[in-house]
């Protein structure tokens, strides 16, 4: 199997960013600890404060799959849930 990258891109509710912000500073220490995590890095756009992406990259799909199912990350998706207002999410492979 290939490594995967994941490019999240979400945008908080007015008013919420700060608090959408903070949900997603707690997935990242969990989240770099797991086992096929690669890298794990939150960035937040300079022109839009309210947005926000996280580019990942796993060892592979099993990787991918195990971080999804993941207490932590289940836990992260509940507490953001009512905070976006857009989310993308591409999964992507080098070429």
């Amino acid at each position: 199997m290939s490594q995967i990258t994941i490019n999240a891109i979400m945008k908080a509710k007015s008013g919420k960013e700060e608090q959408l912000f903070g949900e997603m500073k707690k997935a990242l220490a969990p989240s770099r600890a797991e086992e096929g995590c690669i890298s794990y890095d939150l960035h937040r756009s300079k022109e839009d404060p309210g947005v926000f992406v996280f580019y990942e990259n796993w060892k592979d799909q099993a990787a991918v799959d195990a971080h999804m199912q993941s207490a932590h990350y289940q836990a992260y998706r509940e507490a953001i849930a009512d905070l976006i207002e857009t989310r993308d999410v591409h999964f992507l492979e080098k070429v």
